[in-house]
This record gives C-alpha cells, sequence and structure tokens, in this order.
C-alpha cells in the first residue's frame, strides 16, 4: 500500500464517515429522493468561463453532409468561438461589465427564461441546458442518478470523440477509425507509454475499489453510474438513429438498415482514456537516454569534466534567474544534482538503438497508400475526412521530457485587487479540437456541486472549474516522476547476453522480459481511404518498465527502460477530484491543498475563494536512493532503485504533503509551466533566464505593484501576453544592443533594424492591423524575426559547440517554437507557443559578452567566442540571410495555408476530431478553457 495512501486515511476519519451517507444514496435501485436544499451561488455573478468552439461535439450524418456542402453546423457547435478570438480585438478597452462579451456567464443553474431544454433519462436526475451555449446542467436527487445523467449529457455531447480516446488509449485506432498514416503514428505514439492488457485495466479499478477506503468505493460507484449513464444514450441514439455520423462514415453503422453496433462503454476504457490525458498533460520527466547522448558528447568535445560542467550549464537543473511560481524565497529541494553521484549508467558512444515497436508489416502498413471506395452518392462530399487521420499529426505532443505543458494562470491576492478580494485568470491549453478535449458541464447532487470542464470520458467530476464558493485550475507541471534504469541482460542458460536477449537480472536472478503485443489491420472506408493493412506493435515489460533503448554500457549488454509512478495508476488521481467536487471537504485553501495532494499526475494546482489565493503542486514524487542523478539513467540495482519499490503494483515511498511546493495568500502567482519554487530541480532542459512566464511575471507584478485590480485588468495582462512574441519583448532588447554597439553603414540593413527597433517599441505583438484584416501591423518584422532566430542561434552556438553537440543539444530542447513553426511538441496552428527554445542560452550569452552581470552562467562564452565585434558580426550576417529570406520561404504553406501567408500560418485551427469542421481564429496563446473568477462571499 503506497504511503501516500496510509496518510490520506489517517488524515481523512472525518471525511471518512460522512462520506457513508452519501453511499447509501449511491444505489441505482433508490430511484427518486427528496429534493436537495437550493445550492448557494456565493460568486454573485462574479464568475465566467469560456470552452471553443461550443459545448455540441455530437453531428449526426446530415449534420456533417451539410457542413461539408453548405458549411451550416450544428446548434451550439461554434457559439463559442467568435467571443473567444474576439478578445484579440476587445482586450484593450476591456471594463468588468464587458467581460462577458468574451465569456460565458458561469453563476450556478439556469435563469428563467434561458432554459432551452431538459431531459430526465432517469427520475432521479435532469439535463437542464441552456439557450446561450448549451451546456449541460446536471442535477440529481441521488449519487447514482447525479452521476448517471453525467454520463448520458458525456454521451449526448462527445460519444465519437469517447470512442476515439478509449482506442487510442488501447493502442487500437487503426482497427477502429482506419490505417491513415496519422492514426498509425498516434497509436504508435500512445500506446507504448501505457501499455496494458485487459487484466492490467480491470486490476487498476480493483485496486481504487480496495485501498481507498470509502472514498475509493463511491469513486468507482460514480464512474460505475457514469459508464451506464454513456451506455444508456448510446442504446437510445442506435434506436432514434440520431448517433454521430462519423460511425457510418468509418463504416461501424449502416445509414439506411441500421445494421452495426456501438461497442459498450466499460469501467476499463476509463483507465485508458486516463492514460491518455493524464500521459498527455500530467507526466514529468523521461528523455534521460537522450540527455545522456548529449552529456557524452560534450565531454567527448571538451574532457570529461570541463564537459559536464558544459552540459550542466546548458542543463539549468537550479537557474537562479528562472521565473518562479512561489517567490517568496521558499525552497523545496527535490530531483536536485547530487553532491556525489552514484550508480550512473551511461551508454558507450554509439551503442544505443531504439527497440522495434512495428512487426509484420502488411499493405499500407508504414506508407499513405490510398485505395478510396466507392462512396454512395449521397456520402461523397464527406468521402475522404480522415485521410489525415482522426487526430492531424502533431495535433498531439510527443513522448519523453519535451512534452506540451501548456495552461497559465495568473491570482492576485486580495490585499492588491480593487474589490478586496483575491482575482484569478487561469486555465488549461489543451490544444485546439472539434469537438474540444473537454466539455463543459455542471454537477449538482449529493456530494457534488461544481461547474467546469471534464476531459470527455473520464467526466464523473469536474476536474477544473467552480465550487460554490471557490474555484481551481491547474497546469502542466512537468517534474521528474519518471526515471530510465539500464537493466543488465542475461539469458537463462548462462550463456552470454547480446543486446537481442529477452532476459534480464532483476535482484540477482535471470528473469524473462513480458511482451505485450497489440495486431491491428484496417481496411479502406468513406472516411478513411487508406489502402487495406496490418501490423503488430510489441513492447516488451520489465520491472523496472518498458524498454525504450538497447545499449551497451562498459561494452555489456543492457536495455533502458522508463518506469513512471504513474503507471499502474492512471485513475488513481479520482479520489482527489472527488475531493475538489464536494463542498463539505472543500472549506478553505488548507482543505483545496490536501485534496489537490490526492492527484497523481504532475500538476500545478491554483485555488481562490474570497479570502485567500493558494497553490500546490501535485504528483506522485518517488523517494529516491541518495546519490541517484534523476537526470540520467540509473543502473538497475536494487541499491539505486525508488525507496520502498514494489513492482507487482509500481508502488513506492513518495515525498510527503510538506515536500512539494505550496504557497497561501503570496502577494501573486503566475504559472506557464515554469519553475515552481527554489530548490525544485527542472526535469528537463528549458527553464531558464527567459521563460513565457515571462510575459505574465513583468505584467502581474507591475498590476500589483499599482493596486485596484480588477478583473478586467487582469484580463487584459493575460490577453496582452497571449499576442506577444516572447522573443521580441524579451531578446530582441539585447541583440539590438550588440549590434547598436557600432553603427550600422549598410543602409538597407540599418533599414532592417529600424523596423525590429520600431516592433519592439510597440511591444513585439504578433496582431492583426485591425480586425478581419487578416494582416499583421508590423507584419515584415515579425516575418525577419521568424526567419532570424533559428539563424541567430545557430551563428551564436554552432561555432563554439560543434556540430556534434550541437545537434545533441537541439535534440534536447529545440532552438524555437514561435506560433507559425510547424515543428515541436505543440505542431503548426496549436495556439501554444514558446514554451521550448533556446531564448535562456541566447539571453545569458549575450549579457556576457555586453559584460552585464549574469547569474548561473553558461561555461563558456559562445557568441563571437565572446567577443562583442565578433559576435556583432555574427548577428548581422544572420539578420541579412533572414531579411532577404522571403515569405513564401518563411511560411511554407500546408494544408490551411497558402505558400507566403503570415496571418494564417500563425492562426488557431481546432482540428477536426469529427465530421464538422471550423474557421481558422487569430493566434492567441492563451487556455482552451479560461475562467475569470472573483468570489465577493464565502460560506
Amino acid at each position: 500500500m503506497p504511503p501516500r495512501t496510509v496518510k490520506f486515511r489517517a488524515a481523512t476519519v472525518a471525511a471518512v464517515l460522512a462520506l457513508g451517507t452519501i453511499l447509501l444514496a449511491a444505489s441505482p435501485q433508490s430511484g427518486a429522493a427528496a429534493e436537495p436544499a437550493p445550492v448557494t451561488d456565493y460568486c454573485q455573478g462574479q464568475c465566467d468561463d469560456i470552452l471553443p468552439p461550443g459545448e455540441n461535439g455530437n453531428a449526426t450524418l446530415v449534420d456533417i453532409l451539410g457542413n461539408k456542402a453548405f458549411g451550416t453546423h450544428p446548434a451550439h457547435s461554434d457559439d463559442q468561438l467568435d467571443r473567444y478570438n474576439g478578445l484579440v480585438a476587445g482586450h484593450a478597452g476591456l471594463t468588468d461589465r464587458k467581460l462577458t462579451d468574451f465569456f460565458n456567464d458561469a453563476s450556478f443553474g439556469v435563469p428563467k427564461g434561458q432554459v432551452e431544454s431538459v431531459t430526465s433519462p432517469r427520475d432521479d436526475v435532469t439535463i437542464t441546458r441552456d439557450k446561450a451555449s448549451g451546456v449541460p446542467h446536471i442535477k440529481g436527487t441521488t449519487r447514482y442518478g447525479t452521476e448517471f445523467g453525467a454520463g448520458f449529457a458525456a454521451g449526448q455531447d462527445r460519444l465519437w470523440l469517447m470512442d476515439l480516446f478509449r482506442h487510442i488509449g488501447r493502442g487500437e485506432l487503426t482497427s477502429f477509425a482506419g490505417g491513415a498514416l496519422a492514426n498509425q503514428g498516434l497509436e504508435q505514439q500512445f500506446w507504448p507509454q501505457a501499455p496494458y492488457t485487459e487484466a492490467d485495466l480491470e486490476a487498476q479499478v480493483e485496486y481504487i475499489r480496495t485501498h481507498e477506503g470509502a472514498r475509493g468505493e463511491q469513486a468507482m460507484a460514480d464512474a460505475q453510474a457514469y459508464v451506464d449513464g454513456i451506455n444508456a444514450y448510446r442504446e437510445k441514439s442506435k434506436k432514434g438513429r440520431y448517433f454521430p455520423g462519423e460511425y457510418v462514415l468509418t463504416g461501424k453503422m449502416d445509414a439506411i438498415t441500421n445494421i452495426g453496433e456501438i461497442q459498450p462503454f466499460r469501467l476499463t476504457d476509463l483507465i485508458s482514456i486516463a492514460s491518455v490525458v493524464g500521459g498527455q498533460f500530467g507526466g514529468g520527466g523521461g528523455g534521460e537516454v537522450q540527455a545522456a547522448l548529449s552529456l557524452l558528447s560534450a565531454q567527448q568535445k571538451y574532457g570529461v569534466a570541463e564537459g559536464t560542467k558544459v552540459w550542466e550549464s546548458f542543463r539549468q537543473r537550479e537557474d537562479p534567474e528562472a521565473v518562479l511560481t512561489i517567490h517568496d524565497g521558499t525552497s523545496f529541494p527535490y530531483a536536485g544534482k547530487p553532491a556525489t553521484a552514484r550508480g550512473i549508467a551511461l551508454p558507450d558512444a554509439g551503442s544505443v538503438a531504439a527497440e522495434p515497436l512495428i512487426h509484420d508489416r502488411t499493405g499500407s502498413a508504414g506508407t499513405d497508400r490510398k485505395a478510396p471506395v466507392k462512396a454512395p452518392a449521397a456520402l461523397r462530399k464527406a468521402q475522404g475526412i480522415y485521410d489525415d487521420g482522426v487526430v492531424p499529426e502533431g495535433s498531439l505532443p510527443g513522448s519523453g521530457a519535451q512534452k506540451r505543458g501548456m495552461s497559465n494562470a495568473l491570482l492576485v491576492s486580495g490585499k492588491h485587487t480593487a474589490g478586496g478580494n483575491p482575482i484569478a485568470v487561469f486555465g488549461p491549453q489543451t490544444g485546439y479540437f472539434a469537438p474540444q478535449l473537454m466539455m463543459l458541464q455542471e454537477i449538482q447532487g449529493p456530494g457534488i456541486s461544481a461547474r467546469g470542464v471534464s476531459f470527455a470520458g473520464v467526466g464523473m467530476y469536474i476536474q477544473m472549474g467552480r465550487g460554490q464558493d471557490y474555484a481551481w485550475s491547474a497546469t502542466s507541471a512537468g517534474q521528474d516522476i519518471t526515471d530510465t534504469y539500464a537493466i543488465d541482460l542475461c539469458e537463462p542458460d548462462g550463456s552470454a547476453p547480446t543486446k537481442d536477449s529477452t532476459h534480464y537480472l532483476y535482484r540477482g536472478t535471470c528473469t524473462a522480459m513480458e511482451t505485450l503485443e497489440r495486431t491491428n489491420s484496417w481496411k479502406p472506408t468513406v472516411a478513411d481511404s487508406t489502402a487495406k493493412g496490418s501490423y503488430r506493435m510489441q513492447v516488451r515489460r520489465t520491472n523496472y518498465g518498458i524498454v525504450t533503448h538497447r545499449a551497451t554500457v562498459g561494452g555489456k549488454p543492457v536495455a533502458y527502460t522508463s518506469l513512471r509512478t504513474t503507471y499502474r495508476h492512471e485513475a488513481d488521481s479520482i479520489i482527489g477530484f472527488q475531493m475538489l467536487n464536494d463542498p463539505a471537504y472543500v472549506k478553505d485553501a488548507a482543505s483545496f491543498q490536501r485534496a489537490a495532494s490526492n492527484i497523481d499526475y504532475a500538476f500545478n494546482w491554483f485555488y481562490a475563494d474570497s479570502r485567500t489565493a493558494a497553490y500546490y503542486n501535485s504528483g506522485m514524487n518517488p523517494v529516491r536512493a541518495a546519490g541517484v542523478d534523476p537526470a540520467l539513467p540509473v543502473k538497475a540495482e536494487r541499491a539505486y532503485e525508488w525507496k520502498g519499490y514494489d513492482p507487482a503494483a509500481n508502488t513506492a515511498a513518495y515525498t510527503p504533503f510538506a515536500e512539494h511546493p505550496h504557497s497561501s495568500g503570496q502577494d501573486y502567482y503566475v504559472s506557464w509551466n515554469n519553475k515552481q519554487a527554489k530548490g525544485y530541480a527542472a526535469a528537463g532542459f528549458g527553464l531558464g533566464a527567459v521563460h513565457r512566464a515571462d510575459l505574465l511575471d513583468d505584467r502581474v507584478a507591475k498590476l500589483v505593484e499599482e493596486g485596484g485590480v480588477t478583473r478586467a485588468s487582469l484580463t487584459r495582462a493575460m490577453a496582452q501576453a497571449a499576442v506577444t512574441d516572447l522573443r521580441g519583448e524579451q531578446l530582441l532588447p539585447e541583440l539590438l544592443k550588440v549590434i547598436r554597439s557600432r553603427p550600422v553603414t549598410d543602409p538597407e540593413l540599418n533599414a532592417v533594424v529600424q523596423q525590429l527597433e520600431s516592433w519592439r517599441a510597440a511591444g513585439s505583438q504578433r496582431r492583426e492591423s485591425s480586425p478581419g484584416s487578416h494582416a499583421y501591423t508590423y507584419a515584415d518584422a515579425v516575418r525577419i524575426m521568424d526567419a532570424w532566430w533559428p539563424k541567430l542561434v545557430e551563428a551564436e552556438f554552432r561555432p563554439g559547440l560543434g556540430d556534434g553537440l550541437y545537434e545533441a543539444l537541439t535534440a534536447n530542447l529545440a532552438t524555437d517554437e514561435s506560433p507559425a513553426a510547424g515543428h515541436g511538441p505543440s505542431g503548426a496552428h496549436s495556439g501554444s507557443a514558446f514554451q521550448y527554445g533556446w531564448w535562456g542560452f541566447v539571453d545569458k550569452d549575450l549579457r556576457r559578452v555586453l559584460g552585464q552581470p549574469v547569474k548561473g552562467p553558461l561555461a563558456k562564452a559562445f557568441c563571437g567566442n565572446g567577443d562583442l565585434a565578433g559576435c556583432r558580426d555574427a548577428l548581422l550576417s544572420s539578420l541579412k540571410q533572414a531579411a532577404a529570406e522571403p515569405a513564401a520561404e518563411v511560411y511554407p504553406g500546408d494544408d490551411n495555408c497558402k505558400a507566403g501567408e503570415q496571418w494564417c500560418s500563425d492562426s488557431i485551427v481546432h482540428r477536426p476530431l469529427g465530421g464538422i469542421a471550423q474557421k481558422s481564429v487569430h493566434w492567441q496563446n492563451r487556455p482552451t478553457y479560461q475562467q475569470v473568477v472573483e468570489f465577493p462571499a464565502h460560506r
């Protein structure tokens, strides 16, 4: 039993006893119960939210064909998109009264006259939808009925999406939705991170039920009711012939005869969906093999001692100049560099090879070969809608340390606000899809009272939103909860092992690796024309995790494995979410932090009520053995295992509550996936002196200094940052200082420099000259910066680092992530930008060359080898090249944009997960779902 569970039980005896009264009302046979007491909304009209493009994520076949033929949209599928987009132009004149021009009123309930529909799938629950946005307001008189209603509403709004994601989690996407190359890539990306047998999934359900006390039992009862509600809608929509049209287009259902089946949902499907969601947004660490390769490259260039020093300066585990969420000096030491490292297992140079995943390819496997079917005339408008995949390539993040972090938060203490109450503007930045991965809902029932968003398919509880007198949200934290082990290979007969051996030494015994497989096959459909094909995915599982690479260490064959604490515990976080939804549990900042501590994934949690703004960093942080370096692979020996490690259920000792970064009442908080606190070591590269969170921190600090902060002024700060180019605001001043250290004598080049100076003076924004113009005010300066940045980074660093080390470090951290970039973890048109890049490296190096003070400098000077004149020459030469690069090369075009279309290249595209497409909107680096809250009262 993990220590966290023990602590939870000991700390919440009273809550568990109180929960017993709720359990009595949880039976499906309980029927209708007494009407619950009316819920008081303490936000008093000062809570707002938004989730584009719209609440309705289901479309019938007729809806899809209408969208393809005429551009029509089902009701409430796009009615939040224009308001979300409108903030770009509207934030400058924003007032509190105007907030609902750009956000929904997030008050509880539906006012009289605003009811659009009322559905009662059982006699103990109603689903009321409002006219404004179609959001379901679920109100139950029993616990079972409430959760049944939540599942039914999820079916109404996200049935096809939930089906997609349970198949992604199970590694069965191509068999379900077609063999498009992007589908092949997606299941190959996600399944190896969380490969399970059906027995494994069932064991996770049982673990929650039997290891988390009364709350665990309640959670699984709630989950079962939720699944029952989904299945009730599934059956009803099939009989009524209003199920999502994608089932027809992918060959699952016949539109004429209604023959076919939408497979029933099971509790284990929720585990597989949770593995996708949690792995995508709540993971942390990993990537130690790639880190080891760049360390080896540094050592090969400079020698072991000097090379290690250079590598550590780029690794920036504890950069003293990094922007912090907890900025009052409080330290939370975790995962730092040990004084004397033990057990490091660096590979021999040139020996590393990735573990093969795909075997036995047939037909179109590994290709994009098409063989279109002859579609009925009525369906031809929708033919090929999934030829590029149901989730287009690049829409979801990669694996390893450099994942999409996303999400931001701005909170100000009541001491500094006009109303005397804390204000929060926060939300998760989860990409842009149609429909969204999340859905808005309000749930009111015994033991539950909240409105907000939940990821479709795991929406038993609100995951981010508001309660009666408090609101909460999260950003991805990414602290190190994943380690890489080097397991010694062996042969059971005692013969010499090779890198291909399938046995390994576990605590002295030669042990067989477990083989997990998925065999998928597909054939062309109306939706996906990919030709018939198949393949087998195979991973090897060990007591130290999943095999990712093979190598030699000191000449001996090893396999590198990836072990994360949340493996086999994909849905344990349900307990924390249950608490966050329970008004009897969360009553203040302290109880919120305790609730958040029961969420196992790596998230930064933020809270605001009428009295306090607060923060807590959640995650199953393993207690590592003394001397183990979390940044590098470690030998798979008992001396270097996590403390208390038990591979059977993947449990260990975890750092206690007090050692997680947490705070209450700080003057303000900002988070944009930056460093949490002093001492809390970065799990990957990139948390240095310049970070996109600086765009928030500088603005909020100024508001706090001025005082009288309002909901509108804090929203404006977020919105300004959302259209600002980080490189222009934070790095261009230093670049210009170097360039202007002597006069620029080339008239044409001087004009280019003046363009950049004008753009910087105006705020370095990527913003339309007027709403709808689709042209930036400083379009040429933006083009020059986009072309220049990768060139200047290379000109600054490659000569000094050399080709090998430069390329190894750029494999750890990409140099750029502009809005128009079709590379990196986010892909093009994804909104999120400037998370990953060499901003901090450039900043420290240029300040050194300029003779300015630098805390935590790079180990060497690189630009011009430290000479100002040489640095200036390198920057000007790369700038001249960039200025000459035409827009058609800077913005090469794609399926959404023609070459040279700058605004379009930046624009946000809601990637269609179903048959309904949405228009492109102006780029914003902003949460997808966002709340603006200020509670004037408290229970």
